[in-house]
């Protein structure tokens, strides 16, 4: 399979530029070609107007090119300091290595407003906190080239505001800018320019004032996208999911959920809005399993299932489309195949007797790969080989195959590009269509409005208030989530 197939680009002194494409066209392939992590077959690179031999990311460095990663490079257990003197020649036997990366984090901090103390370990600050880690390394080792590699999948809208405020100043003050990013609006708040890959070839290059998103969306997948709102299922039914009195405290005894109760009927998207860390991550821990509440229960298809823990997540009624895919959702060294077998181990027509039923498995898997649209040439293809639309493909191929009465989906959109986004909402529709239940958490308050019945607002671990989402708006509930004072509705 070829990732890159023939590209040229060209990148000036002071540019924010994007580079846009489905999962899988080629983008991160390309920059880490760049940034030493992986060897082209032919072709050359040149910094500067000079030609360039990149083998390694020691090369990268030397030439003043840095790398912030999707999944971040940092020692958790260490502080920012002694994350910022790893890098440099000597850090592990010179004592006074971290007393000057301290003293370049407050410089680099105060210059940019990061507002990160050098002595708080990387485990305490929030994921926009450790990405500002991140680049403070690469200004730190004096990068000239910063390539950022799906920055915002993680973040929440007012950090990604902050972010490009950072970007806008790097470019100024000189620095080149690479942005690999699967959000439109981010592409014509930041970037100068964006060029489009689409199954590894460069399709086209544009200035980003000079465009539509319509247009890129062209590009990119090669047809027009409607991302519309569906007018709401008038066929609510019965309670299929209530979480009631629901209290939980971490483990450093952190109040997480405070009394939420909430309802799930059959034929309904119920969404949960809230700014990230809000208790919307440990809802979703409490209703399929992953933790056990301190007080109240969780009722399933009108069965108790409080205390069932992890085991629920086989239940049939129930399907689950985890927050973090790779932590939860999917086996990496494991093939597509297995990982769509997961919770089929009972089912007596794929195992006989312990014994797979290659057959008809096969069948399976074909089956699902193409209702699912899995751009993969057979089900023994490793998921770490796919890319990040392909597993979310894989995980809904999974869940929902079931026909389960509930769909509990987390962040399902987080990471992936237009056109994989247009067919997870209309997987969601189709299950609430056909009179499925789902219990929708997305930080993408346009995406709770296009596909929730009604929402709720989640502020320190309290529901706030309840709209139906015909007369929601991302300023109304934006509103609700700053103030925290609501009602139901």
């Amino acid at each position: 399979m070829v990732a890159n197939d023939n590209v040229s680009l060209c990148v000036q002194t002071g540019e924010v530029l994007a580079i846009l494409g489905e999962n899988g066209a080629g983008k991160s392939t390309l920059m880490k070609i760049v940034g030493g992590l992986t060897a082209a077959d032919v072709g050359e690179i040149f910094v500067w107007g000079k030609p360039a031999r990149i083998r390694r990311p020691k090369d990268a460095r030397e030439l003043g090119i840095g790398m912030v990663h999707q999944h971040f490079m940092l020692v958790p257990d260490m502080t920012v300091a002694e994350n910022l003197a790893l890098g440099q020649p000597g850090a592990l036997t010179a004592p006074s290595a971290v007393g000057a990366a301290r003293r370049r984090v407050n410089e680099l901090a105060d210059r940019y407003e990061f507002g990160i103390s050098p002595n708080t370990l990387i485990e305490d600050l929030s994921v926009g906190e450790r990405q500002r880690v991140e680049i403070l390394k690469l200004l730190d080792a004096d990068a000239r080239i910063l390539i950022f590699d799906e920055p915002t999948a993680v973040l929440a809208q007012r950090e990604w505001e902050h972010l490009a405020g950072v970007l806008s100043s790097l470019a100024q003050a000189g620095r080149t800018i690479i942005l690999i990013t699967h959000k439109l609006h981010e592409v014509f708040e930041a970037s100068t320019r964006c060029v489009v890959l689409r199954s590894g070839r460069l399709v086209g290059s544009v200035n980003t004032a000079d465009t539509t998103p319509d247009a890129v969306v062209e590009m990119m997948i090669g047809r027009s996208v409607d991302l519309h709102r569906e007018a709401t299922h008038d066929q609510i039914g019965d309670v299929a999911l209530e979480l009631a009195h629901v209290w939980l405290r971490d483990d450093d005894g952190r109040q997480r959920l405070v009394d939420v109760s909430l309802k799930v009927h059959d034929g309904e998207i119920l969404g949960i809005a809230g700014i990230e860390g809000n208790g919307q991550s440990q809802l979703i821990d409490v209703a399929c399993g992953f933790r056990n509440p301190d007080e109240g229960t969780v009722t399933l298809a009108g069965r108790n299932i409080t205390n069932l823990g992890p085991a629920k997540q086989v239940d049939p009624d129930l399907a689950v489309i985890p927050e973090d895919r790779h932590r939860d959702g999917v086996a990496l060294p494991m093939s597509v195949s297995d990982n769509m077998l997961i919770k089929e181990l009972h089912n007596p027509r794929l195992f006989r007797r312990g014994w797979r039923q290659a057959a008809r498995i096969r069948e399976r898997d074909n089956q699902l790969i193409e209702q699912f649209d899995i751009r993969i040439p057979h089900a023994d293809v490793y998921m770490r080989q796919l890319s990040g639309g392909n597993q979310q493909k894989v995980v809904l191929a999974r869940e929902l195959s079931r026909q389960p009465r509930v769909v509990i989906a987390a962040q399902p959109t987080r990471g992936l590009d237009v056109g994989a986004m247009e067919f997870v909402y209309n997987a969601l529709r189709t299950h609430r269509n056909r009179g499925g239940a789902t219990l929708l958490v997305s930080s993408e308050l346009d995406e709770l409005i296009l596909l929730a019945d009604r929402i709720a607002v989640m502020v320190d671990g309290r529901i706030v208030g309840t709209f139906d989402a015909n007369d929601a708006s991302v300023e109304k509930i934006g509103r609700l989530m700053i103030s925290g004072v609501g009602s139901d509705g």
